[in-house]
């Protein structure tokens, strides 16, 4: 059992260090170029209704994450790494400024592979909002998850209630499909967000700081997409 365990152990760090060489190889550069391909993800979930996150569930959120081209590494272990934004809804309802986070996951299991997937998560409190920018937050284990519905047939189904308090989704193959993520860990990326914004986050006001416009295109699009 000793040896096992040892041998799971060993099997994580090179995942850890397997994974860390994947990030690098497929970086994206500027906080700024991870603003412009989280905006490109939300330019294809609108471009692609029936086959993507439904309309209602995303009037309904409070807190969306968008998080592009995420790595993910398999080989006897899989993890996971992506750098995106999240943005959040205030006590009246409009969306604040968004701010760049990390996702990392990590898991033991016989698997092969790398691939990029882009990941957008829906949250329907602000409870996880508060919990990734203030720290961070576990999937699964700090609120409620569930592979997110799609298409727009749940646009009159309202009896289906949607009480999970975050919904995952992956792309594949051009759709948009639930993701099952729990365990993974969602903080916020204080360093990253200051480079964007030229403030440290605790400072930044809509009043204060001078957004880049990869920023204002983004928000245009959420705007859009979830009146």
């Amino acid at each position: 059992m000793g040896k096992l365990k040892g041998f799971y152990c060993a099997a994580l760090v090179a995942m850890a260090f397997l994974l860390a060489q994947a990030v690098s190889a497929f970086a994206q550069g500027s906080e700024q170029e991870t603003v412009a391909e989280a905006t490109a993800v939300l330019e294809t979930l609108a471009a692609i209704p029936e086959q993507s996150i439904p309309p209602v569930l995303l009037r309904q959120a409070q807190a969306v994450v968008v998080i592009p081209a995420a790595v993910k590494l398999g080989f006897m272990v899989a993890g996971r790494y992506g750098q995106g934004l999240m943005v959040g809804r205030d006590e009246k309802g409009a969306w604040g400024l968004p701010f760049l986070v990390t996702l990392v996951s990590g898991s033991v299991g016989w698997q092969a592979g790398l691939q990029a997937t882009d990941i957008v998560l829906v949250f329907k409190s602000r409870k996880g909002l508060y919990a990734v920018r203030d720290g961070k937050f576990t999937l699964g284990a700090d609120a409620s998850l569930a592979v997110g519905p799609v298409g727009r047939h749940l646009e009159a189904a309202t009896d289906l209630g949607l009480r999970t308090e975050v919904y995952s989704y992956s792309r594949s193959k051009g759709a948009f499909i639930g993701a099952a993520l729990e365990g993974s860990v969602l903080q916020a990326d204080r360093r990253a967000t200051q480079r964007l914004y030229g403030q440290a986050p605790e400072a930044i006001t809509r009043q204060s700081v001078r957004k880049p416009g990869v920023v204002s295109r983004f928000e245009r699009i959420l705007a859009a997409m979830t009146r």
